[in-house]
């Protein structure tokens, strides 16, 4: 894959492997544009979430939080807080349906995701999917921002508790990505040149 421009090895990676990957890259590098055109040539069971409405809306998918039927407070990684969890999610049969067919998770505007969310995600997908053993469940993560834009966001009391578990706020983190790293991929090329204005703009952000 050596020979592969970033854009090309991340399709490679994401349709051949199976392995976990993180696309980052400036504004207008082509996030988004993967995105659409790896779902549209997927034959994949694939899912789109985001940490916002907003987010969400915009890549297509629905919410974290709605999709795993997360609660919004802080998630301990612990034995017993994962019980918690597990025990606290209400998820109708057709819910569970598609997070057993799941093949392909997609996070958007991951720099948005606290380190204990995607724990959390880590822990639905092992207990819904019986795979306990397995990161995400055996699920492929693709997980997609640029860290430099928009951070997570979490309280002082909410910090004050996930403190004791976390090194630092961002999914990377979470003790799921710490164990188990993805491939990092950074698109570099910016493809809306016409545009240049309204990206400069977005890489001051």
């Amino acid at each position: 894959m050596h020979d592969l421009n970033p854009y090309e090895c991340a399709k490679e990676f994401v349709t051949h492997t199976g392995r976990n990957i993180f696309i980052t890259g400036k504004a207008g590098t082509g996030k988004t544009t993967f995105l659409r055109h790896f779902r549209a040539e997927t034959t994949r069971q694939v899912a789109v979430v985001a940490p916002t409405g907003v987010a969400a809306i915009n890549a297509g998918g629905a919410t974290i939080h709605s999709f795993f039927q997360l609660p919004f407070t802080p998630f301990t990684p612990t034995p017993a807080g994962r019980e918690a969890l597990i025990t606290r999610i209400k998820m109708n049969s057709s819910r569970r349906r598609v997070i057993r067919e799941l093949e392909v998770l997609v996070i958007d505007e991951v720099s948005m995701v606290r380190a204990d969310v995607l724990d959390a995600i880590d822990t639905v997908l092992r207990s819904v999917r019986h795979r306990r053993s397995e990161p995400f469940g055996g699920v492929q993560l693709v997980f997609i921002g640029d860290v430099y834009q928009l951070s997570p966001v979490a309280k002082a009391d909410e910090w004050r508790i996930l403190s004791e578990y976390y090194q630092g706020i961002y999914f990377f983190h979470s003790h799921v990505i710490q164990e188990h790293p993805p491939v990092y991929v950074e698109f570099d090329r910016i493809f809306r040149q016409s545009d240049d204005l309204f990206i400069d703009v977005l890489n001051q952000v």
